[in-house]
């Protein structure tokens, strides 16, 4: 079992939904060396398209190839204010109940995050932040979102997490102090196209995606095919 992302975002409660990364922390040791950076951006596209495109308060796991996106967004405090969502990428087989518990846990820590917000208009948007970083740094993929300082010490604690939760079994151990999860009101999608809106296929929004760039956008068509994005090594 593996934990390959795991991200913070605040999210819009326009229509469609705008997500803005806070914070990311990626482990891709398991890729070789020459698929990490096309599997860093499709794993940040990844997030950024459940964040969006998930129902808010409606925990949900979306499938895709090899990958789980488990994914718990919360509203905003007022009508018109964004929301926050953490979501955790997986393997198939990382059970669900210490997914959430991190991904509730996350969203408890770290609401008054969205206080230190810039204002909408100044807040930039995760796809322009995203073609600005991508070459680099996977963590830095939408600097802007927080100040430095705070994105840093969210990033240190979400490398914590994504360490610590390699292991679900010690992981649950943590967490048994913990209220029980309700596994049943999991929303489970075995596509992502399930989560899109009618008629929206993931092929085409890969296509025009302006975070990912064009080795990318070859890798998930070529591993498509193949049934099996992104051999593990």
């Amino acid at each position: 079992m593996k934990v390959y992302s795991l991200s913070l975002l605040s999210v819009t409660p326009t229509t469609p939904a705008q997500a803005t990364l806070l914070g990311t922390s990626q482990d891709l040791s398991s890729f070789s060396f020459y698929q990490r950076s096309s599997v860093g951006e499709f794993m940040t596209f990844f997030t950024k398209t459940v964040a969006e495109r998930t129902p808010a308060n409606q925990p949900s796991s979306v499938e895709e190839n090899n990958y789980k996106a488990h994914v718990f967004r919360t509203s905003g405090r007022q009508a018109n204010s964004p929301g926050m969502a953490a979501v955790m990428i997986t393997d198939l087989e990382y059970p669900y109940r210490p997914a959430f518990s991190l991904l509730t846990k996350l969203l408890d820590e770290h609401t008054t995050l969205l206080n230190n917000l810039p204002s909408a208009s100044a807040a930039p948007s995760f796809g322009s932040a995203s073609a600005n970083a991508f070459g680099g740094n996977p963590s830095q993929a939408a600097a802007g979102g927080l100040p430095p300082a705070q994105k840093g010490k969210l990033e240190g604690t979400l490398s914590g997490y994504l360490s610590k939760y390699q292991d679900p079994k010690q992981a649950d151990t943590i967490m048994k102090v913990q209220k029980e999860l309700d596994e049943t009101k999991i929303v489970l999608h075995k596509t992502i196209e399930s989560v899109l809106e009618r008629g929206e296929k993931l092929d085409n929004l890969v296509e025009r995606s302006n975070a990912l760039s064009a080795q990318s956008k070859m890798f998930y068509k070529t591993a498509k095919k193949q049934n099996s994005c992104c051999v593990v090594m």
